[in-house]
């Protein structure tokens, strides 16, 4: 996994080193993520409830329009990602969430001048901060908050589909292929006996998200007067 986020960052670098193209821009824009997961806790399925997490996510995304048609992106994001799931068999309900530096890489297909196509690629994620809330009855019973915790995988791999549409909107697609919890975290019991709490949890993120520009290259997107916006990520 190291090696593929080496390759990843290497080919961004070279993308953006290289690409003195027909059209070469950057396009920074916000994300209102719509999340689930797939949960499933010592092989029994749990009830995924939906997560709206409308801050803090960013990106700036490079383009390179080789064609009127055809394009590829590549860029930087911070994302906040999580899950929200009803521990089976209990009256516990378990909200986690991780903020995530993103490096994602793709592609593009249809009418690049006038902000109609299909866009979609590979992103590696690597958390950076991790957050936990337990409820029990619905009361908040206990929480915690960790920087770059091994509690979570440390390199995510996803992948993403989207539509962009005119006018600087696009929607989109991700799927975790990566296990959200690291299995062989280890902790301690009550007893001071170690544990790994995560050993029989398999989660895999996906979500559907609004996405909506902020700036391209260094302007911001709409301003007064100007009706010459190209939607393009």
């Amino acid at each position: 996994m190291k090696n593929l986020s080496t390759l990843l960052i290497a080919l961004s670098i070279s993308f953006l080193g290289n690409a003195q193209a027909k059209k070469v821009y950057t396009v920074t824009s916000g994300e209102w993520i719509f999340s689930f997961a797939n949960v499933k806790q010592g092989g029994i399925e749990a009830s995924s409830i939906l997560r709206f997490s409308p801050v803090f996510n960013f990106q700036n995304i490079a383009n390179y329009d080789m064609t009127d048609r055809f394009g590829l992106i590549a860029g930087l994001a911070v994302r906040n990602v999580g899950f929200i799931y009803d521990v089976p068999n209990s009256n516990i309900r378990m909200k986690y969430r991780t903020y995530n530096i993103g490096i994602p890489i793709g592609f593009k297909v249809g009418d690049m001048e006038g902000g109609r196509f299909l866009y979609g690629g590979y992103e590696l994620e690597i958390p950076i901060n991790f957050k936990s809330k337990t409820f029990t009855n619905e009361d908040k019973t206990d929480k915690s908050s960790v920087w770059f915790s091994n509690q979570v995988t440390t390199f995510n791999s996803a992948v993403f589909l989207g539509f962009q549409m005119p006018l600087g909107g696009n929607l989109k697609f991700k799927y975790y292929l990566s296990n959200f919890f690291n299995k062989d975290y280890t902790a301690q019991d009550s007893n001071g006996n170690p544990i790994k709490p995560y050993q029989d949890m398999n989660v895999n993120v996906f979500y559907f998200s609004l996405n909506f520009f902020i700036l391209k290259n260094t302007h911001f997107y709409y301003q007064k007067g100007d009706k010459s916006h190209t939607a393009s990520r």
